[in-house]
């Protein structure tokens, strides 16, 4: 009983809030509309301001007021987490105000609006990239405010995740047994991240789909690309000698080696 009585409070409470909105949107008073605007943002009924704002925008359009109200605007999408729309009103905000006092933060808070929409590393990562160009762009634009570093801490977020979207790529090739995709993919990899704290990995994945393309080609093009493993392996091993994957990489060139050892032999016999 107790939880009806709750219930029908709540509904006749939302109906008078509602009404009592609906008023004011329906008020020929702009005045009075933008007072009631600005009372809503001060509260965090961010909606409420919203749908004031959009609709008092031909009304505000060309006074001293508009800037700071469309700046408002632009707030009670972020706030709402609309980040899509967010960054659309950021942007229309920069155009139309290029001289505005709130421009560092505004451009920021658009970069900060891509990247909130990045989805999971699996997905389409145009969000990513665009927060990523954004914030650089930023960090040209403004490289003493005091916003660049969180900006560049993002940049190198947004670069890990585009890195890790690469390497799953590369893996399915590999898993699916597609070794030459694997290797040309892997070798892309190191060139596009050539400062990752991933190298070595990614260079042993290169020498394990080299390995497994060598085992499955031609006998004619085998010596060739087991040389390769083997070129790749030394490789490495110079640069990379206390690497977690020395040992792995280590036994990769000696079952190179003990392939073309064989293939050489089976070649002497022939020959004989």
């Amino acid at each position: 009983m107790k939880l009806i009585v709750r219930l029908l409070i709540a509904v006749v409470f939302f109906s008078s809030c509602t009404g009592r909105f609906g008023k004011i949107m329906k008020s020929t008073d702009n005045e009075y509309k933008y007072k009631m605007a600005e009372k809503f943002y001060a509260e965090k009924k961010w909606s409420h301001a919203q749908e004031l704002y959009d609709n008092l925008m031909s009304y505000m359009r060309g006074t001293p007021r508009y800037e700071n109200m469309y700046y408002k605007y632009a707030y009670t999408a972020y706030y709402q987490k609309d980040y899509m729309n967010a960054e659309q009103l950021f942007k229309t905000f920069s155009d139309n105000f290029p001289t505005s006092q709130y421009l560092e933060e505004v451009y920021y808070n658009r970069a900060y609006c891509f990247y909130m929409q990045s989805p999971r590393v699996e997905l389409d990562q145009t969000p990513t990239q665009k927060a990523m160009a954004t914030f650089q762009e930023f960090v040209n634009s403004y490289p003493n405010s005091t916003r660049t570093k969180q900006a560049n801490d993002i940049v190198n977020a947004c670069k890990a995740k585009l890195e890790k979207k690469e390497f799953l790529g590369c893996q399915l090739y590999y898993n699916l047994g597609f070794y030459k995709a694997a290797y040309t993919t892997f070798e892309l990899l190191m060139d596009d991240y050539p400062d990752s704290d991933h190298t070595d990995e990614y260079l042993l994945k290169s020498i394990q789909s080299m390995y497994e393309y060598s085992k499955m080609s031609l006998p004619m093009h085998q010596s060739e690309r087991y040389n390769k493993v083997v070129s790749e392996c030394d490789d490495f091993l110079s640069r990379f000698k206390n690497s977690n994957f020395a040992t792995s990489v280590t036994d990769y060139k000696n079952l190179a080696v003990t392939a073309l050892n064989k293939i050489k032999n089976e070649q002497n016999q022939k020959a004989n």
